[in-house]
C-alpha cells in the first residue's frame, strides 16, 4: 500500500532517501482495493505508525470529495477537528473547523515552524488538503525536528533547553492580526481569563494589548519519547523577516514594542547570530514535494516543522488540526 516518494522530493533529499529516511512518507490507494474511504479506514494503523516514524505522511489517491470528505479523513485518522485559537496569522474559515492556510501574499515565504507551539496546548496532528495546486512552487516544505535538534550547536541547544524561550506579542491597531481576531472575542475580560489559564501575561497598553509567554524550547514527544526542537523561537524572531522589513520595524519601534519578537525564557535578548544559526539548521533539514489535487498531507506537529514556498497560480490549501497536546503552563 506504500510507494517510494522519490519523485516527490527535491534532489537534495536523495541521500536521505537512500538511507530510508523519507519525509513525507507516501501512501497511495491500491487499484481494485475497494473504495478510497474503505482503504483509508484500513490504512489507518499504517498511517499512524508511519506518521510517528517519519513525521509526515502524504495520502494520494484517496479522493476527498471537497471539504466534507476532508473532514471525514481528519476524523478517520485523527479524531475530532480542533478550533484554531490564539491566532498569529490571518486565516479564513472554510467550514466548521476547516480553515484556509495562512492568507499571506503568494510572493512571500512562510518560514518553518510548528503549529501553535507558542501556546500551552497545541494540535499533535495537522492535516492539509490540496484543493487547487499552484502553477509553480507552492510546496509545504517539512523539516524533521529530531534532526533539527541534533544539528544545533550543543551549547546553543542546551542553553535553550535550560532557559526556555519567550514570545512577546504587541497587538496594535492596523498592524498584524487584531487581538479580537487572535482570541476570538472582543471581550477584554475573556482575553484576560484565557491568558490566565494558559500561562500568558496580558498587559493592556495605549496601543492595544501586549502578551508574554514563556515556553519550553525542547520537548519530549508524548508518543515516541524522543526529544524534539518544538517552538516558534526562530519563526517569531524579528530577524527572520525579510531584511528590509526587519530593519524598518527596528527603526519604527522600540524593542519592547515590536509586533512580535522572541527571547530567552528569562526575557534576555537572543543574539541575532544565534537565530541565524537556528535558521541554517532548519534549512539544512528542509524537504519538499509538489502538491497534486486532492492530496492530503498528515503531519505530526511535534516531529516535523512545516513551511510554505512562494508560488504562482491559484493555490488553495485547506487545513485542519486534531489531537490536543500540552506541556507545563508557566507564567511569562
Amino acid at each position: 500500500m506504500t510507494a517510494n516518494p522519490s519523485a516527490l522530493v527535491a534532489p537534495a533529499a536523495a541521500e536521505r532517501q537512500a538511507s530510508g529516511q523519507t519525509l513525507p512518507h507516501l501512501i497511495t490507494t491500491v487499484p481494485g482495493g475497494g473504495s478510497p474511504a474503505a482503504q483509508l479506514a484500513t490504512a489507518r494503523p499504517e498511517i499512524r505508525a508511519r506518521l510517528r516514524e517519519h513525521g509526515a505522511v502524504l495520502l494520494r489517491g484517496f479522493g476527498q470529495d471537497g471539504v466534507d470528505g476532508f473532514e471525514r479523513t481528519v476524523r478517520t485518522v485523527g479524531g475530532e477537528p480542533l478550533t484554531y485559537a490564539e491566532r498569529s496569522s490571518p486565516r479564513s474559515t472554510i467550514k466548521g473547523q476547516v480553515y484556509t492556510s495562512t492568507d499571506y501574499p503568494p510572493s512571500e515565504e512562510i518560514f518553518l515552524h510548528n503549529e501553535n507551539s507558542y501556546q500551552a496546548t497545541w494540535p499533535l496532528t495537522l492535516f492539509f488538503l490540496c484543493v487547487t495546486p499552484p502553477d509553480t512552487l507552492g510546496s509545504t516544505p517539512l523539516a524533521d525536528t529530531r534532526r533539527v535538534l541534533a544539528a544545533i550547536d550543543p551549547e546553543v541547544r542546551e542553553e535553550f533547553a535550560a532557559r526556555g524561550w519567550m514570545v512577546v506579542r504587541n497587538f496594535t491597531e492596523g498592524f498584524g492580526v487584531p487581538w479580537q481576531h487572535a482570541f476570538n472575542t472582543g471581550d477584554r475580560t475573556q482575553v484576560e481569563a484565557y491568558c490566565a489559564r494558559n500561562g500568558v501575561t496580558a498587559e493592556w497598553t495605549a496601543g492595544g494589548l501586549r502578551t508574554r509567554a514563556r515556553r519550553e524550547a525542547v520537548h519530549q514527544h508524548p508518543v515516541t519519547g524522543e526529544r524534539v526542537w518544538f517552538n516558534h523561537l526562530t519563526f517569531f524572531h524579528v530577524t527572520t523577516l525579510q531584511p528590509d522589513v526587519c530593519a524598518a520595524l527596528r527603526e519604527m519601534y522600540d524593542e519592547a514594542d515590536l509586533p512580535t519578537n522572541t527571547y530567552y525564557g528569562d526575557g534576555a535578548p537572543v543574539p541575532d547570530e544565534v537565530v541565524a544559526h537556528l535558521r541554517d539548521c532548519y534549512r539544512a533539514e528542509q524537504r519538499r514535494f509538489d502538491w497534486q489535487r486532492d492530496d492530503v498531507l498528515v503531519v505530526d506537529n511535534m516531529l516535523a516543522a512545516h513551511a510554505r514556498e512562494p508560488f504562482t497560480g491559484p493555490r488553495k490549501i485547506a487545513v485542519a488540526m486534531a489531537e490536543p497536546s500540552s506541556g507545563p503552563v508557566e507564567q511569562g
